[in-house]
């Protein structure tokens, strides 16, 4: 009866605080966009992305690679140690790409911003990893869940006062380290073992063996955007801005895909252990079928009420773009079905084959993102997302069902 609790109140929580966490994006673009202007809303629509993308350097294996370590001889502290660097290495990236793309020093500061906010996120990360190792994701889903309302509020009433995304940005990320010193460390202090000093073998081991984890996110995550960045490189402002929103419903079904995938790691890391696939291939099933409900309900409200909606709540005429809103939700839908494999695979640590998958999926997305986006517009940009949604999809689909049906036979044999 205790399992069961807890394992509902992890599972609550965990929607509560991620959802929540996962929509700042789009709260904070609906503030931008209402109070700064659409120009305005464009650019941070772009940094945001970006700053996601340099997230993936600052968690680098990611939490699902932490939680199911069955290294004995890796510490937390060694997991500390090894975000601490990253995190470095993630800020001195995002400097390194505004130099590159030369932007003004307006353009430039919201992006250095935004990479910082998401900097303190990647930090917190490695925090929640020992929580959620510790059966304590409920911990974790209050956390996103104070710092979701918090910063959320913060920014909208500093941006709606001063007009200023610099400041409003400032004020956001204040609240973050607050958090982190006051809730995240309080809870996780006497689970770190501080007496287990970080080890320079084991931080390096994390960086070898989470390699082709960090890849395949990274890439994933260009994946994402390349329709953002050959809008960035083609189009306008104001177009980056109508594609950020209609790009948003997205972020709610990779939501989604969190929600259904995180409270049952544990349980996948147990079978694939115990090596009862049968059971694995059921729960994996149970999961997609879920997905796929949503998707198929998102999709209606989407063609039907998408585009009134959020054109009610940016405040701009998005008439026209109801086909395009649809294929971005069932785009979004493919790929959360791949990213539910690319977990599985996680965790039996299949990473290679993935880190293969990730560039040819990358390379399909850098072409046909900038020829439809140069050639087409912003519907370019969507048809491209949706292809390489399918590609993705099916080339998952087929990998994880032939590894898993290899890893039934071997244990038959």
């Amino acid at each position: 009866m205790d399992n069961k609790k807890s394992f509902r109140s992890n599972f609550i929580w965990n929607i509560l605080g991620t959802g929540l966490n996962a929509f700042n994006s789009l709260f904070l673009l609906i503030a931008v966009t209402r109070i700064n202007g659409i120009n305005d809303a464009g650019i941070f629509s772009i940094a945001f992305s970006t700053a996601c993308i340099l997230y993936v350097i600052g968690t680098y294996a990611g939490r699902v690679f932490q939680v199911t370590d069955n290294d004995k001889s890796i510490t937390n502290m060694d997991y500390v140690a090894n975000r601490l660097i990253t995190c470095v290495l993630m800020v001195i990236c995002v400097f390194g790409f505004v130099l590159i793309k030369q932007y003004d020093s307006y353009k430039a500061g919201i992006f250095i911003l935004l990479a910082i906010f998401k900097c303190l996120e990647a930090f917190s990360d490695v925090l929640y990893g020992v929580l959620q190792k510790n059966d304590l994701l409920n911990k974790v889903g209050k956390s996103y869940f104070i710092k979701g309302i918090l910063s959320i509020a913060t920014f909208v009433i500093v941006d709606a006062i001063t007009k200023n995304i610099f400041i409003s940005c400032i004020s956001m990320i204040i609240i973050w380290i607050c958090i982190i010193i006051f809730y995240d460390i309080k809870y996780t202090k006497d689970l770190l073992e501080v007496e287990n000093k970080p080890r320079i073998e084991n931080i390096i081991k994390i960086f070898k063996t989470g390699f082709f984890i960090f890849a395949i996110t990274f890439l994933g995550l260009y994946i994402l955007n390349a329709s953002k960045y050959a809008i960035d490189n083609f189009l306008t402002e104001d177009i980056q801005a109508i594609y950020g929103i209609i790009i948003m419903p997205a972020t709610v079904m990779a939501l989604v895909g969190q929600f259904l995938i995180h409270p049952y790691l544990n349980e996948i890391t147990r079978l694939t252990y115990e090596k009862r696939i049968k059971e694995l291939n059921k729960l994996v099933l149970k999961i997609i079928i879920c997905l796929v409900g949503f998707g198929a309900f998102a999709s209606i409200l989407a063609y039907f009420l998408g585009v009134p909606v959020l054109g009610f709540v940016y405040g701009i005429d998005l008439v026209g773009y109801e086909f395009a809103l649809l294929t971005i939700i069932i785009g979004a839908t493919l790929y959360n079905i791949g990213i539910i494999y690319s977990s599985v695979l996680i965790v039996i640590r299949k990473t290679f084959i993935q880190f293969i998958i990730y560039i040819v999926v990358s390379v399909a997305s850098l072409i046909s993102a900038n020829i439809l986006t140069k050639n087409v517009g912003i519907n370019g940009a969507i048809f491209a997302y949706f292809i390489v949604m399918l590609i993705y999809f099916f080339i998952y689909l087929i990998s994880t069902n032939i590894i898993l049906k290899k890893l039934n036979n071997s244990k038959v044999k």
